[in-house]
């Protein structure tokens, strides 16, 4: 997965690994004294189910894709002078301890750069169609988190 030449935002949904020190490079700039990096890895449990193997995520592309960037105009529009904004997510089957999202942001002070990563990261979970399925010892079956997407402004 290649970061774009030039932009403010690196968006991409991909089957193979994330590139969290690509993303990270990317949105270091010279101009941005605060860079913010969060990767969301799979972990061996989730909400009610114990030994979580793996996960599937599945997603309609162009939907995703296009929620990725609403979610990357939306921080920019809040966080006025924020850097580049890097939003990666993984698609297909992910093992334990691999990542799964990577939300990377830079900006000129550490308090925008931490409140755009966490804006970017919160609504990501909110609003994209990305759909998870838990795998574990005993079965698999879609996360009992999800939930009803919201507009990314709403």
């Amino acid at each position: 997965m290649n970061a774009p030449e030039v932009g403010h935002a690196w968006i991409a949904l991909t089957s193979g690994v994330l590139p969290v020190e690509d993303a990270r490079a990317w949105v270091t700039r010279p101009e941005c004294g605060a860079v913010v990096v969060f990767t969301g890895v799979v972990r061996d449990h989730s909400e009610g189910r114990a030994g979580v193997e793996a996960l599937t995520y599945e997603a309609y592309e162009d939907a995703a894709t296009a929620g990725l960037a609403r979610v990357a105009e939306e921080a920019r529009r809040r966080h006025p002078g924020l850097g580049p904004v890097a939003l990666l997510h993984r698609t297909g089957r992910v093992e334990l301890g691999e990542p799964t999202v990577v939300v990377a942001v830079s900006a000129p002070h550490r308090d925008t750069a931490f409140d755009a990563a966490r804006f970017c990261i919160d609504t990501l979970k909110e609003t994209v169609p990305i759909w998870k399925r838990e795998h574990w010892d005993e079965g698999s079956d879609w996360a009992v988190c999800d939930h009803h997407l919201r507009p990314v402004g709403g």
